[in-house]
């Protein structure tokens, strides 16, 4: 396993829709352990291929508390086929904008098809704190980041942060 690079907004790669996944094979199980090396080592519970620059349809999450056996989720090609009514706020974080936590609105529950990692076609339902990261992990998949649910003004500001920060790095490492 390998611990992979965490892109970081503004990054354009981050915006890209990501293409399906073939068939789960050998190539896409090694993706799946390293994003979960990865997510545990940033410290996260949700990863998706294109925060670690793979413009392919894979996440990860683990919603294991601390001091709880890890309980790890791999998703291929996974597909929203049914959402709630109903809506649930929750304060939104992301491994790809770092340090910044907004609440964004989602729909409370919903149920996703995907492959799992024997290439075998699952669907899952999902209420609450699943079903939220389910959609955010899922929106990176079509180039969307949590803070693209924020207002203009909001977002840009958050953005704004995150350039200087790459700025600041960038210049310290000279």
């Amino acid at each position: 396993m390998a611990l992979l690079p965490i892109l970081t907004a503004p990054d354009p790669r981050l915006k890209k829709v990501s293409a399906p996944v073939k068939a789960v094979d050998a190539t896409v199980r090694t993706l799946m352990d390293d994003m979960l090396e990865t997510m545990y080592q940033a410290p996260g519970i949700g990863l998706a291929a294109p925060q670690v620059g793979v413009l392919k349809r894979v996440i990860v999450l683990d919603l294991a508390r601390e001091g709880e056996a890890p309980q790890p989720l791999k998703f291929a090609n996974p597909e929203i086929v049914w959402v709630s009514d109903d809506d649930v706020t929750y304060n939104e974080g992301c491994l790809s904008v770092p340090e910044h936590y907004a609440d964004v609105a989602r729909p409370a529950a919903c149920r996703v098809r995907y492959l799992d990692e024997n290439n075998q076609q699952r669907e899952i339902a999902a209420e609450g704190l699943l079903a939220t990261c389910l959609q955010h992990e899922i929106d990176h998949l079509d180039g969307i980041l949590f803070i693209d649910h924020l207002t203009a003004l909001k977002r840009n500001i958050i953005l704004r942060k995150l350039l200087k920060a790459k700025k600041t790095a960038a210049e310290a490492a000279m």
